[in-house]
């Protein structure tokens, strides 16, 4: 009985010393879990995991703060009819200065984008919240889906002139072959910057976060000493939250801004 008691002792101290390093552990505010699992497919686990459920309170609390906000329409609008305006015209200005009046057709597309991704940056501040827009595999996904539409309307809309794009228009015949080729690296690339520029710097970010984080709660287990010793981590993880939540803001525009440059090259290829 001794044994066993002894046993369920030591296992629980593990327990306890597993979720200690957890908290002070960087990394593990990334995994991905599964909250919901409905069954396997070609090997894999099919299921309804964190950053879903972020991904899906972000489209919720998206829509939520636009129904609200222009509910009443008011001639002198309010706190959230004003934000919800100021979105409005911060993102249609955008466009229409990357783009010209005709990228205002792909309004609804960049709003979206935009919101999207500032939505789940700014829960990604909340503590024990999920940072969706720290992984790679999000961030790429809309990236892809930006590319993608770029070439598509580009070729509805010119066809093969769309080709125009990689052949700046002056450019000497001898030139022409390495020009095309640089060109075609750069718009190929394009993807790989405007995903890994968001990832990395919500990924960074949120480690250097948790690694201050983590100082004061090592320090202050020495006691007084200890306390008197974690007021500058403590210091230095206030400064850099409200640095991160500007991040948060400018990864959002960024990746909204780009988009819209690349938006003008669909509709305008030639340069």
């Amino acid at each position: 009985m001794r044994r066993g008691a002894a046993g369920a002792s030591k296992r629980k101290s593990d327990v306890a010393s597993s979720a200690d390093a957890d908290k002070l552990d960087p990394i593990h505010q990334f995994a991905v879990q599964n909250l919901v699992e409905f069954g396997e497919f070609g090997g894999s686990v099919i299921a309804f995991t964190n950053s879903a459920l972020f991904m899906l309170a972000a489209v919720l609390a998206i829509t939520a703060f636009l129904l609200l906000s222009t509910r009443s329409r008011g001639l002198i609008p309010g706190r959230m009819q004003s934000l919800a305006e100021m979105s409005y015209e911060f993102v249609a200005g955008m466009l229409r200065e990357a783009a010209g009046p005709e990228g205002m057709r792909f309004f609804p597309f960049v709003f979206s984008l935009f919101m999207f991704i500032l939505f789940l940056n700014f829960f990604g501040m909340v503590p024990y919240f999920f940072t969706v827009t720290s992984h790679i595999l999000i961030t790429a996904s809309l990236a892809l889906l930006v590319f993608f539409t770029v070439i598509a309307y580009g070729f509805y809309r010119h066809g093969v002139g769309f080709l125009k794009l990689f052949v700046p228009s002056g450019v000497p015949a001898a030139l022409v072959p390495m020009i095309v080729l640089i060109e075609v690296i750069s718009f190929l690339s394009r993807p790989i910057s405007l995903s890994v520029r968001l990832f990395a710097n919500m990924l960074a970010g949120h480690i250097t976060l948790k690694v201050f984080a983590g100082f004061i709660l090592s320090l202050s287990a020495f006691g007084f000493v200890g306390v008197i010793g974690a007021i500058l981590p403590f210091l230095l993880t206030v400064a850099l939250t409200a640095l991160e939540i500007l991040v948060a803001f400018l990864q959002a525009y960024v990746f909204a801004i780009l988009t819209c440059m690349y938006l003008n090259d669909a509709i305008h290829p030639s340069h």
